[in-house]
């Protein structure tokens, strides 16, 4: 398959006939995760079963950021330590994307876990003269490095006098920045240069490396580590080994809210356990994936909405599929072969999920209009439903299975509502209408029978 290559902007065959290892960069375990974790971490969460449907195996390492001075800040905020405030936050990660329906990674990885090593690594790149010892840590020495700037762009000069670069006078340049930094303030760890605690780009170069090798083939998180973060990871990495760090880049553009940018202190941050409350995993899933992985997407009322109407249609088309028994015949193989054949080639160009949604509805759509037609017949429904649920899988979409007794409950209120009705008993069959509706039950009537539906309950609907 062919990926959109950062380093290049060119697209870059990606060998699929073998192993694939994807490093993701985390969240940073100081607070909530939100929209903007929640996006990037499913565009990759397609990727990886997509990939999988191939027959790939993939080993997938995702870390967690669990030392940084936003931690630090918020234990001392709350008068308790760091280890407190990760442990809560990274529990807080699981419950929020097992709710979004998110495969676990290979492995999660936490910086704290992994000191001795990321102590290695800056002791080579000292000993290789690419890092020195200052006052107030080790720094990396970017003049050392002569292709940094190569993903993000960006030219020394301008570089220099950015607004992002830290200001420190003990440092030999200013783009310069630290792998290790000196502090007495816990968590701090003994090292050869003395106490204190690693740089935040050095903790992703230790640990993709140790999981992954000095070479693999994706590395990704959102757009907005480009720079400073995955460059930085670059110069150490490539200094480190003398190798190519990655050969593919994945960028996850930014969600906005209502078009602003989410900011604390606007007070627009969406987070995951809010937008799951009120609109579910699947709303959220299909929003995350509307968009070009590589384009920022806007959080809206109005988008979500659309989404949930969406999603309605297409739990209508699994329960249309389910209940086929007619014997009518469309010969639908051609049309579910072509749907998907353009579903793989969106993702297999430049992982395009928007196209692949289209791909996605369209099937739903057919399926809709066939069985609205009363032309859906069950040998059509065996036909359309594997690559249906295929579609669903890849997506991380899902329609819970519901157990005989409750499908044989149904079954029976309806029977009966069908029995009022005829002996004209409108009452009783509203009562049981009622009833169907408060266990999110829709009925869709049909030439001579009347089937059903159990709608996902999403709280912003009601």
């Amino acid at each position: 398959m062919k990926l959109q290559d950062t380093l290049s902007n060119v697209e870059q065959e990606l060998d699929i006939s073998k192993k694939v290892k994807i490093y993701l960069c985390g969240v940073t375990v100081y607070d909530e995760s939100h929209i903007g974790h929640a996006r990037t971490i499913i565009v990759f969460d397609v990727l990886r079963k997509y990939l999988e449907d191939k027959g790939i195996e993939i080993e997938f390492i995702q870390n967690f950021t669990d030392v940084d001075d936003k931690i630090i800040n918020r234990a001392q905020t709350e008068n308790t330590n760091a280890e407190t405030i990760s442990t809560r936050y990274i529990e807080n990660y699981f419950k929020d994307f097992d709710g979004l329906n998110v495969k676990h990674a290979t492995n999660y990885p936490k910086a704290t876990e992994h000191i001795d090593d990321i102590i290695k690594f800056i002791e080579k790149l000292i000993v290789k003269q690419i890092a020195y010892v200052s006052k107030n840590g080790v720094y990396f020495a970017v003049s050392k490095f002569p292709e940094y700037g190569k993903l993000s762009k960006k030219k020394i000069g301008e570089l220099e006098s950015g607004a992002r670069i830290e200001v420190d006078e003990a440092k030999n340049n200013p783009l310069d920045f630290a792998v290790w930094k000196f502090s007495e303030v816990e968590p701090v760890w003994d090292s050869p240069w003395g106490k204190g605690r690693p740089g935040w780009h050095i903790e992703c170069s230790a640990m993709s490396t140790k999981y992954l090798g000095e070479n693999f083939d994706i590395h990704g998180g959102g757009r907005d580590l480009i720079f400073p973060h995955h460059e930085n990871e670059i110069a150490q990495s490539e200094s480190f080994t003398g190798n190519q760090f990655a050969k593919i880049w994945m960028h996850v553009g930014m969600v906005t809210i209502d078009g602003e940018k989410m900011s604390k202190s606007i007070g627009n941050i969406k987070s995951i356990k809010h937008v799951l409350e009120n609109w579910g995993p699947n709303i959220i899933r299909l929003f995350c994936l509307s968009g070009h992985y590589s384009k920022p997407i806007d959080y809206s009322e109005e988008l979500l909405k659309e989404n949930l109407t969406k999603w309605r249609q297409a739990e209508t088309c699994y329960y249309e599929l389910i209940h086929s028994d007619s014997e009518n015949s469309e010969n639908v193989t051609e049309i579910v072969q072509n749907l998907g054949s353009e579903f793989d080639k969106a993702l297999e160009g430049d992982f395009n999920t928007h196209l692949a949604l289209s791909a996605f509805f369209q099937l739903v759509k057919e399926t809709n209009r066939l069985a609205a037609e009363e032309k859906l017949g069950k040998e059509d429904a065996r036909i359309i439903k594997p690559e249906f649920q295929r579609m669903l899988k890849i997506l991380g979409l899902d329609i819970p299975e519901m157990t005989k007794e409750l499908k044989q409950e149904i079954d029976t209120m309806i029977t009966n509502r069908e029995k009022f009705r005829q002996e004209k008993q409108f009452q009783e069959a509203d009562q049981i209408r009622d009833k169907l509706n408060e266990m999110n039950v829709e009925l869709i009537d049909h030439k001579g029978k009347t089937i059903w539906m159990k709608k996902e309950n999403i709280k912003a609907e009601k």
